[in-house]
């Protein structure tokens, strides 16, 4: 699945800068010193669409934790509102929210500002495709976190979609239309 790569090489990019740390380690043959995150991760999805990034942070950091917050978008208004948040100890930890789709920036600026109340260490905040509004409005609302992006899209139209964009991924991902 093409999501899955993209967010793939995301996640490489989005920690390529943490900050690492060497450890020694025993293999069968020898020992050996490798370099390890030098601080914990979590990565928490925007449900349910951010569930198609998970799996590829997954196997990049075996040992991450999770944790999941659910915002619905309202067609009407555009504006989300939470019905789930499960997020993990964020003491010590660099924080990797991801969610496909960044648009009017809403969702995104909703979603850190639980994983900050959280106590997180630093946020990084992953999409897949984006529009030039929903990068401005995230960087406006949380200046301190990264964004990390495949593609800016110049617009959104009056329903708020990302032009030319791709529809809604959760919809597409899911067979939901």
């Amino acid at each position: 699945m093409l999501a899955d790569r993209l967010s793939t090489l995301l996640f490489f990019e989005a920690t390529r800068s943490l900050e690492s740390r060497e450890e020694q380690v025993e293999t069968p043959l020898t020992s050996t010193k490798v370099h390890v995150l030098g601080k914990g991760l979590a990565i928490i999805p925007v449900l349910r669409a951010g569930l198609s990034m998970l799996e590829s942070g997954l196997r990049l950091f075996p040992d991450v934790s999770v944790g999941y917050i659910g915002l619905e978008r309202s067609h009407d208004t555009a504006v989300a509102h939470s019905y789930y948040s499960k997020l993990p100890n964020m003491s010590g930890r660099h924080a990797i929210c991801v969610d496909p789709m960044l648009a009017t920036g809403g969702s995104a600026s909703q979603a850190i500002g639980l994983i900050k109340a959280a106590g997180a260490d630093s946020i990084s905040f992953i999409s897949i495709i984006s529009a030039r509004h929903g990068v401005d409005t995230l960087l406006h609302n949380h200046p301190d976190v990264e964004i990390w992006t495949a593609a800016i899209d110049p617009e959104l139209n009056a329903s708020k979609y990302i032009v030319p964009g791709l529809g809604d991924f959760g919809d597409r991902l899911y067979g939901t239309y």
